[in-house]
């Protein structure tokens, strides 16, 4: 995770916590013309349009005050989805057993993407089982992984 990624974590959590929602984690992209904040939020019962409103108020609100970030940039907040992405340690672990699709960055063992069952995260990092091959990959390697919904 990229360091403004944990800096804008670590502000905008309190706010989305206060709320009564669990922060699922944040993304920071740079774009050519503006960048793109997108905030993923969920709550057991899962996320509507107004949850979204409300976490998207409060977390505006913070950032104006706070000022991280210096260029344009567009905020987005959302439910993870039926795609959920996983950003912690423990997201790997609660998620063990369903489909997931993990993308590296530098590649691992010469390849970018893996695809197949979570196993669960252990000593640093998330295991995958690859068609019967269990892959591990360093949790700092992990650019992106997502959980692949049931077709």
């Amino acid at each position: 995770m990229q360091y403004l990624d944990v800096r804008l974590k670590r502000l905008i959590k309190p706010a989305v916590e206060a709320l009564g929602y669990e922060l699922v984690g944040v993304e920071y992209r740079r774009g050519r013309k503006r960048a793109l904040l997108r905030v993923y939020i969920d709550k057991s019962e899962g996320i509507t349009l107004d949850d979204c409103e409300r976490a998207s108020h409060q977390v505006s609100g913070v950032l104006d005050v706070e000022d991280p970030i210096v260029e344009r940039y567009d905020l987005e907040v959302s439910s993870p989805g039926l795609d959920r992405p996983l950003f912690e340690p423990e997201h790997f672990d609660r998620f063990a057993g369903h489909r997931v699709r993990v993308r590296m960055s530098p590649p691992v063992d010469g390849r970018r993407k893996y695809t197949g069952v979570l196993l669960g995260f252990e000593n640093g990092e998330v295991r995958v089982d690859e068609d019967g091959v269990e892959r591990r990959v360093p949790l700092e390697s992990v650019s992106a992984a997502r959980l692949v919904p049931d077709e």
